[in-house]
């Protein structure tokens, strides 16, 4: 949604929500951008009464959260980049022209997508190379998606169907391998929001791997139901790749972990100066 210059030309107040670990935006300034009105809420009622379907799902689209006002914090409507989109389908103004015909451009990119799956694997390909990553840390980082998704694929059918099971067990293979916790890895590294696999050298991707890729030979060989038994089966996954990063650290006397990332000069060199 930052990539959406409209927003940069006029302040949206912004949200993290850890709930979910999503960016979520104030949606009276938005509609305020997009129309010019004088009483963005009144334009939103306006706006509902208008579209039945909006209106019926708005409980879904939107979540009052804590926003600092002049007044101090106060809980206001929020929508995710998701929500937003839907919102923003129902504004009549030329403003949000442009948002509709980008919708219509992501909509159909999708559905070729459907048809044929490497098309969305030589657009993640793409956009990587536009943020100037080397085209063999992008085979690497293409490889990881795949072993990834087939270790959580495993974990689907094995009864573990919670976000937050997903992320407890990803971090329980991440410690056994790095020897950190994913947080203390990406505080190392400088990162806030931003993808810590994104922000990884070789050496860290390629244990990354081994760790899920061994999570996955012993799911499939053991067969363990439940977010329990799948708990364990992480982390003796992760301890396979962990001991091979001790056994390389002790030949080469140098730390897998690093602190090197992709962030932009401008952003290394301000955390530098902190």
């Amino acid at each position: 949604m930052s990539n959406i210059k409209l927003f940069e030309s006029k302040q949206i107040r912004t949200t993290w929500n850890e709930v979910d670990a999503k960016w979520y935006f104030v949606v009276t300034d938005v509609i305020q951008v997009l129309t010019d009105s004088a009483n963005p809420s009144d334009y939103l009622k306006k706006m509902r009464k208008r579209d039945d379907q909006l209106s019926k799902g708005w409980g879904q689209i939107v979540s009052p959260l804590l926003i600092d006002t002049p007044g101090g914090k106060q809980k206001l409507n929020c929508a995710n980049a998701q929500g937003l989109l839907r919102i923003i389908q129902s504004v009549p103004s030329l403003k949000a022209e442009p948002f509709k015909l980008w919708l219509a451009k992501v909509g159909s990119d999708r559905l070729d997508e459907i048809e044929n799956p490497e098309l969305a694997t030589q657009r993640t390909r793409e956009l990587y190379k536009l943020k100037g990553y080397p085209d063999d840390w992008i085979e690497k980082r293409m490889r990881s998606i795949a072993i990834r998704e087939e270790l959580t694929e495993e974990w689907r059918s094995r009864e573990v169907n919670h976000a937050k099971e997903y992320a407890i067990l990803t971090s329980e293979i991440a410690k056994a391998t790095f020897g950190i916790a994913p947080a203390e890895h990406k505080k190392l590294k400088g990162l806030q929001r931003q993808n810590l696999r994104d922000h990884m050298d070789d050496l860290e991707l390629i244990f990354s791997m081994l760790g899920e890729a061994s999570t996955t030979a012993i799911v499939k060989a053991k067969d363990p139901k439940g977010f329990t038994e799948n708990k364990e089966v992480a982390k003796q996954g992760g301890s396979v790749a962990g001991k091979a990063r001790e056994d390389l650290e002790k030949k080469t006397g140098k730390k897998v972990v690093s602190a090197k990332n992709f962030l932009p000069e401008a952003k290394n060199k301000k955390k530098i100066d902190k």
